[in-house]
């Protein structure tokens, strides 16, 4: 869904790198930046990863898939619920108002300690971020509540230090409704969840065992286990779009 709005994903080094060449040049990947570490040894060098992502994400703008599902969802009478492992915030962004971000939030904080479990907001921060050295300069985000260093509320490679309770309340109340559609027809629609880190394949195939009908639409690996479902090797916005006028032509 991201990619489709113009975000850059990153399956491999080569992939982060044509996003970000300063990193190319220090020889560092993105498995190295994307754990807590270097909020620890170099917060200027993680800073300026996570705040550039962090203005290039509120800039991005919902493409037409997000529409076509918010009218989808809209139209029936039990609604729709989002289980996203982004942590672009797009789909609150588009009008939904029921989302699971199991993979936390970059529009979140929380302290690097962390000293508790708090999370909040980043309305406001803007990290100034040097474009050649990638390093943010000026003063740093800081914890609200300690005063020490704020990193973004996002679950990355390693993390013991995350902090999942907005997670896992999402989740929660995500699971809830689920459980109360026990008597409807669920289609789950699964929009570009690769196999390297299968926590939303994963939620989607027991979603659609229970009482639903899996579509799963992936460009690279749309294939499904058994073949219990509709595959589609399409990029989400092209999905989205053409399965919906196909429903107005049919109409």
């Amino acid at each position: 869904m991201g990619v489709d709005s113009g975000l850059p994903t990153f399956r491999d080094d080569r992939g982060f790198w044509r996003a970000y060449p300063p990193f190319k040049q220090l020889g560092v990947g993105f498995a190295e930046l994307a754990t807590p570490a270097p909020f620890v040894t170099d917060p200027t060098l993680a800073w300026g990863f996570y705040g550039h992502r962090l203005d290039l994400y509120r800039r991005a703008v919902p493409h037409a898939g997000f529409e076509v599902l918010w009218c989808w969802g809209s139209a029936v009478p039990s609604g729709m619920g989002v289980l996203t492992s982004n942590i672009d915030g797009l789909f609150q962004r588009a009008g939904f108002d029921r989302v699971a971000e199991v993979h936390g939030s970059i529009h979140h904080l929380q302290c690097v300690r962390p000293c508790s479990d708090d999370v909040w907001p980043a309305d406001g921060l803007v990290v100034e971020v040097d474009p050649q050295s990638m390093r943010a300069t000026g003063p740093l985000p800081c914890c609200r509540n300690c005063g020490g260093l704020a990193r973004p509320n996002v679950l990355m490679f390693g993390d013991s230090c995350w902090v999942g309770t907005r997670s896992w309340d999402g989740l929660d109340e995500l699971t809830a409704w689920r459980r109360g559609l026990r008597e409807a027809n669920l289609v789950v629609l699964e929009l570009g969840a690769g196999s390297a880190v299968q926590t939303v394949r994963r939620h989607a195939e027991l979603a659609s065992t229970a009482n639903g009908a899996l579509i799963r639409i992936n460009p690279q690996d749309p294939q499904i286990r058994d073949g219990r479902g509709v595959s589609l090797a399409l990029g989400a916005a092209e999905a989205l779009t053409g399965i919906d006028a196909r429903l107005v032509s049919l109409r």
